[in-house]
C-alpha cells in the first residue's frame, strides 16, 4: 500500500548499492549511532538524507487518485534534518577550512554560529565521515598553535563544544584523532574564553564513561588544575565542572592527585573560591589514600572544621564531614584539634543532631572515636 510510504521518500547512498527508507525509521537508526546500512551492513560512505524524487512522485499520483491530501514535504523532514541547500552550505564551510586563513575564519565563525542556533548542524557532524576532522584542519595544519589566529582557534574549540551537546557526538567527538591534545593545547594556549569552552567541552564529553578513561588517559588534568590555580573568573566554574566529572572513575582521581588537585583545591576552598564545586571534588578524591595524606599534611582539618561551624550550605557540611570522618580514620594525630572544636563549639554534636542523614552517620562516627579515645586515655 503506497499510503504507507508517505513519509518514505528521502533516501540515502550507501557504497555500493541505492536504498530507499521511511525517513523516521532510517533517522532513529542514524541517530542511534549506526554508521552500516541496516540491509547490507556496509559501512556508509556518509549519511546524509536526500530526496528520493521518483517515489515522491509515485506517492504524489497514488495520493491524488485516492483523493489523499500528501503531507507537505518541508514539514515532515524539517524538524530532523537539513534541506539540500542547508547540506550544501555545510559542506562549502568546511572545505573553506583548508583554504587560505581568511576563508578559515570566516567559515569556522559560521560553523560557529550554526552549531549554535542549529541542533540538525551538530546532527549533521556526527553523520558525516571525517567533518570533525575537517574542522579541526586550521588547528592541525600549523606547526604550532602560536600559529593560529586567536579567533580561528575560539572558533573551532567553541565549535566542538557544540557538537558535544548533541548526545549521539559524544563519543564519536571525543574518540577522533587530535580533538582531546587540541583541547588541552587550548587549556594553555588559548585566549580565556578559548580555554573556558576548551573545559567546557571536556565536561560535556566525560558525560560518558568511556571518554572519562580516554580523556583521563591524555594527560589534560593537569592543564585543567594548572588552570583552577590561575583563578581566572570566567574559567573557574568549567574547569571544577570538568575535573568532577572526570574523577568519578577512580583512576583518574590518582591522576589528579598526582598533578597537585589537593593543594590547589584546599587553596581555593580557603580563599573562599568556588567552596562549593571544589568541596564536592575534594570530598571524591578523599577515597584516595595519598589524597587524605595531603589534605592532613596541608592543615585541612581547621579549615573543614571552620566550615562546618559558619556555613549555612547542608551540602558543603556533609561534605566536610565525610572528608573529616575519612581524615579521623586514617591519621589519629588530628583527633586532638576535632576533640577541641568539639570542647569549644559542639560543632559535631550539632551536625550529629540537626544535619543531613548523611552528615549525622558521619558525625557520630566522629564522635564515637572521639569517645573510644577518651576511655583508652582514662582506662592507661
Amino acid at each position: 500500500d503506497l499510503l504507507t510510504l508517505c513519509g518514505a521518500w528521502f533516501l540515502i547512498w550507501f557504497h555500493l548499492d541505492l536504498q530507499t527508507y521511511d525517513r523516521p525509521f532510517i533517522q532513529k537508526w542514524l541517530n542511534a549511532g549506526n554508521r552500516t546500512c541496516p540491509r547490507t551492513q556496509q559501512v556508509l560512505s556518509h549519511t546524509i538524507l536526500t530526496p528520493n524524487h521518483l517515489i515522491r512522485e509515485m506517492i504524489s499520483q497514488w495520493c491524488k487518485s485516492q483523493g489523499i491530501e500528501l503531507p507537505n514535504p518541508v514539514q515532515c523532514g524539517r524538524e530532523e534534518g537539513i534541506t539540500e541547500a542547508e547540506c550544501g552550505r555545510f559542506f562549502s564551510l568546511l572545505d573553506k577550512l583548508s583554504a587560505a586563513v581568511p576563508e578559515q575564519k570566516e567559515a569556522a565563525k559560521e560553523l560557529r554560529l550554526l552549531t549554535k542556533k542549529v541542533p540538525s548542524f551538530r546532527a549533521l557532524f556526527g553523520e558525516s565521515v571525517d567533518a570533525i576532522t575537517q574542522l579541526l584542519t586550521p588547528l592541525t595544519r600549523c606547526n604550532s598553535q602560536s600559529g593560529v589566529h586567536p579567533d580561528l582557534q575560539e572558533d573551532v574549540i567553541t565549535t566542538l563544544l557544540n557538537l558535544s551537546i548533541h548526545d549521539s557526538n559524544k563519543k564519536l567527538v571525543a574518540e577522533t584523532p587530535m580533538v582531546v591534545p587540541l583541547l588541552t593545547e587550548a587549556l594553555r594556549s588559548g585566549t580565556i574564553e578559548t580555554r573556558s569552552n576548551a573545559a567546557a567541552t571536556l565536561f560535556t564529553l566525560s558525560a560518558l564513561d568511556s571518554n572519562k578513561v580516554l580523556i583521563g588517559k591524555s594527560g589534560v588534568l593537569k592543564p585543567l588544575i594548572d588552570l583552577l590555580d590561575e583563578g581566572h573568573p570566567l574559567t573557574m566554574k568549567d574547569v571544577a565542572s570538568a575535573i568532577f566529572n572526570l574523577c568519578i572513575i577512580h583512576e583518574n582521581k590518582a591522576r589528579a592527585v598526582r598533578d597537585g588537585a589537593v593543594r590547589v583545591i584546599l587553596k581555593k576552598i580557603v580563599d573562599g573560591v568556588h567552596v562549593d564545586e571544589l568541596l564536592a571534588i575534594l570530598a571524591m578524591l578523599s577515597t584516595h589514600q595519598r589524597a587524605i595524606e595531603e589534605m592532613g599534611e596541608l592543615g585541612a582539618v581547621p579549615c573543614l572544621l571552620r566550615i562546618v561551624r559558619e556555613s549555612n550550605c547542608e551540602r558543603n557540611k556533609e561534605n566536610c564531614i565525610a572528608i573529616l570522618h575519612t581524615v579521623c580514620l586514617n591519621d589519629r594525630t588530628k583527633w586532638k584539634a576535632l576533640k577541641e572544636e568539639e570542647i569549644s563549639y559542639g560543632t559535631i554534636s550539632k551536625l550529629a543532631q540537626d544535619g543531613t542523614s548523611r552528615s549525622k552517620r558521619k558525625a557520630n562516627g566522629i564522635l564515637e572515636r572521639l569517645r573510644r579515645a577518651i576511655n583508652i586515655t582514662h582506662t592507661a
